[in-house]
């Protein structure tokens, strides 16, 4: 048998060309998987009874096309020949014969192997795995004529004596995933590669090159927590995926009758928003049951799928979190300009929620589809406000948008004389320092006098004769309600708003007390500042005494470090996150739940992902002019929240 050791070997001459830009995957993958449903007992009568019901219930119309066997297939012995064969009594028409009939429906097959010497879920006799046999195991599924390939990460690691998991690797997954990508590649069939190392070692940074797509993270359990933990560990690999290489957030439960419909809806669309493979996890008919209508109608929604299947193929981003208001609001292009956003209803109650435009990047929409509400808007100024289901979300196609900050006269503002009056102004906080530019609709002939009043503040600025622009500073209030008349007797075009540029206050001006810590990083690294202060919690504490020329809610950018990964703790309450709280003239503690940031491996290397910083925008109330103490710590940390608080970089206050 031969080793890992000469498996590196033979990896490390593997050039990224091995990436499997081969064509099947420009999109993600849609498909039917047995595991979430059958677990590692597959058999043949279910396997046939799900994929044809891809057929009859109109799902593979859709771009369902893949039906895979996981984990449970095989047998402990290979044949004379050293080849994978399947159990006979599970499925005694055999692989070859499954793979035909499949391919006569339209459809395409699936195979599920493993890295490792067993499969996954193997009995104590084991199962077959790949390792030491990626040559003769690749091969033998080309001859099969299967078209997709689900990869495991189980009885991996030699030198630990081949143990079920292992979520600290003697060597990186990347080792043998590799070895097995350069025969898939080297096959006279493209074979859709489906990386499934449950996120270890940071996938984002290599398997791209590997495969089609990528599992980030531990396999989704049946309980609501599974969608925030999930969603929490993808904030920083959206920048690593793209077309031919889309991080897999794990096959879906829609459908298994754990979620409410709200929260299937929630789980479907973050699943589609992020580019991930929709792989439906349920019994779509077998001899026991079939789908729910409300779970068959999630699957098949067709603006969902759209989004999920745009040609563009960017995932939607991390946008803000309001941690104790318990929502959140993500977003990302799609083609044709539009912009597709979701606000996620995190808590147990129905309530009206509302999406501010500038925080996905847009000012006004001409056009807003609310898809589960089944609602459109027209002429959206700003904000735009509904209903949002417990656990639900609320899932908005803005098309035709103008950018955030700049403000047309034609939607936003009215005219009475040499009054011009502009509505729905946004600004992210309180502050004396807005910078507004002016856009004339022509040139000034004469020389103008412009007058600018909001929030009780008047500003005069000459515009010069030939000026098309002027520029003055005006007060604004956090908010979408603010309104700025402007008295001219040049007609005006458009006006543009620029935040205050405020200032940024880095970690070495705090004081340090109890356990916290400060620590210097690597080059490039903890940016903007290049260290850092850790350990901070309930028993260590940073603080700092900052002015502010105004008072009221201002818009922070703290630059924090996060990278806590839940691999073992999955399974149970594991969410991917660390809280800190901020208490602003001991005033009540406010709590900022912050996602992971590293983007780097966390078993290897020096900083393991905890120099990897990441922005992380709120808005904080309390402020009064002049000198305020604000503690960063972790009040209450441990009761039922995590223990410490991310690392410490610096804080951007934009007044």
């Amino acid at each position: 048998m031969a080793s890992l050791v000469a498996i590196v070997s033979i990896v490390s001459a593997i050039q990224p060309s091995y990436a499997l830009l081969n064509g099947v995957a420009d999109k993600p993958a849609l498909g039917w998987n047995s595991y979430n449903v059958y677990n590692c007992y597959p058999n043949e009568t279910t396997f046939r009874s799900n994929t044809k019901a891809l057929i009859d219930l109109g799902l593979a119309d859709l771009g369902y096309v893949y039906s895979t066997i996981d984990c449970g297939w095989t047998v402990q012995n290979r044949t004379a020949e050293g080849k994978l064969t399947w159990n006979e009594t599970l499925f005694p028409s055999g692989f070859p014969k499954l793979s035909e009939w499949t391919h006569s429906l339209g459809l395409k097959f699936g195979v599920y192997q493993d890295s490792g010497v067993k499969l996954c879920g193997s009995p104590p006799e084991g199962m077959a795995g790949s390792l030491f046999h990626e040559s003769v195991d690749a091969a033998t599924f080309a001859e099969w004529e299967a078209d997709a390939l689900k990869y495991d990460n189980c009885y991996s690691d030699e030198e630990t004596g081949f143990p079920n998991v292992n979520y600290h690797p003697s060597n990186s997954p990347e080792v043998r995933i590799a070895n097995m990508s350069q025969y898939i590649n080297s096959q006279d069939r493209p074979i859709l590669f489906q990386i499934c190392e449950w996120g270890v070692d940071f996938p984002a940074l290599w398997a791209p090159w590997l495969g089609h797509s990528f599992r980030i993270g531990q396999d989704i359990i049946p309980h609501w927590r599974a969608i925030a933990r999930t969603l929490n560990q993808a904030v920083p690999i959206v920048p690593f995926t793209g077309p031919g290489q889309f991080m897999d957030l794990d096959m879906l439960e829609v459908g298994n009758n754990f979620y409410t419909v709200p929260e299937e809806q929630t789980h479907f669309t973050m699943w589609a928003l992020l580019k991930s493979p929709l792989t439906i996890g349920c019994a779509l008919k077998d001899e026991f049951s079939e789908i729910n209508p409300d779970s068959l109608a999630i699957l098949k929604n067709k603006d969902v799928i759209s989004y999920n299947q745009d040609d563009l193929g960017m995932a939607a981003t991390f946008r803000r979190r309001w941690t104790e208001d318990r929502y959140e609001v993500w977003s990302g292009p799609l083609t044709g300009d539009r912009v597709v956003a979701a606000l996620i209803n995190w808590d147990e109650k129905k309530r009206k929620l509302t999406l501010d435009l500038p925080d996905v990047g847009v000012q006004y929409a001409k056009s807003l589809k609310n898809v589960w509400a089944n609602t459109t808007a027209n002429d959206v100024l700003t904000s735009y406000t509904a209903e949002v289901e417990p656990h639900g979300v609320m899932l908005v196609e803005l098309t035709d948008v103008e950018p955030a900050n700049t403000y047309s006269t034609e939607h936003f503002a009215s005219k009475s004389g040499k009054r011009t009056t502009f509505k729905s102004v946004y600004a992210p906080g309180t502050s004396n320092h807005y910078t507004l530019d002016i856009k004339f609709a022509g040139p000034v002939n004469n020389g103008s006098a412009v007058s600018v009043t909001s929030n009780g503040n008047t500003a005069k600025v000459n515009a010069p004769v030939g000026a098309r622009a002027a520029q003055t500073q005006i007060t604004l209030k956090a908010g979408a309600n603010n309104e700025v008349d402007i008295d001219s007797d040049v007609a005006i075009e458009s006006i543009h708003v620029i935040p205050p540029s405020g200032k940024y206050y880095p970690h070495t001006e705090f004081e340090v007390a109890g356990d916290a810590r400060r620590s210097t990083c690597g080059q490039n690294t903890c940016l903007p500042v290049g260290s850092k202060t850790g350990y901070i919690g309930q028993s260590g504490t940073i603080t700092a005494n900052l002015e502010v020329d105004s008072e009221g809610p201002k818009y922070i950018a703290l630059d924090l470090i996060n990278n806590d990964i839940s691999l073992q703790t999955a399974w149970d309450w594991g969410t991917n996150t660390r809280n800190l709280t901020i208490t602003l003239n001991d005033e009540k503690p406010v709590r900022i739940e912050v996602p992971l940031t590293g983007q780097h491996s966390e078993l290897y290397g020096d900083n393991k992902g905890w120099w990897d910083s990441a922005r992380h925008n709120v808005l904080l109330n309390g402020w009064k002019k002049g000198e305020n103490k604000i503690v960063i710590g972790n009040v209450n940390g441990g009761a039922g929240e995590t223990t410490w608080a991310p690392d410490f970089v610096g804080m951007h206050i934009f007044d």
